[in-house]
């Protein structure tokens, strides 16, 4: 979890720093981090894009942690994730689809959608202990 959290500090929407490891074997596969796609400016360049209290410029930390796995040719079949925020819903999605097994976040992020999809795809899923 600490390396997720220092991986947070390469966050570049000031709305929330967050990260995202993605381990196998106790191996580090990807790292994530909130941020601008490649090509498009930072949110802390050019400001937030905010629709119904999300921002639309910033690509999530897990899912950038998902496309670096997809961009390398690593599978994250059977991994976990060390998130220091839990989930929204599509990233949620991703995770399942990407083969995560388990989960431990951080930070709580109340989404019921999501845990009941956790739950239906059988992803362990803890919060981590200070």
């Amino acid at each position: 979890m600490q390396i997720a959290q220092t991986v947070a500090t390469r966050a570049t929407c000031p709305r929330a720093s967050v990260g995202c490891v993605l381990v196998r074997d106790h191996r580090i596969l990807t790292t994530g981090y909130n941020g601008s796609p490649p090509g498009v400016a930072h949110c802390t360049d050019a400001g937030c894009i905010v629709v119904n209290d999300h921002c639309q410029r910033a690509t999530h930390a897990e899912a950038n942690a998902i496309v670096q796995g997809a961009l390398h040719g690593v599978t994250l079949a059977k991994s976990t994730a060390y998130c220091t925020h839990q989930p929204c819903v599509n990233c949620t999605k991703l995770f399942i689809s990407a083969g995560v097994r388990r989960l431990v976040y951080q930070t709580p992020y109340a989404d019921p959608v999501a845990e009941a999809l956790l739950r239906e795809a059988e992803v362990v899923v803890e919060e981590a202990r200070p």
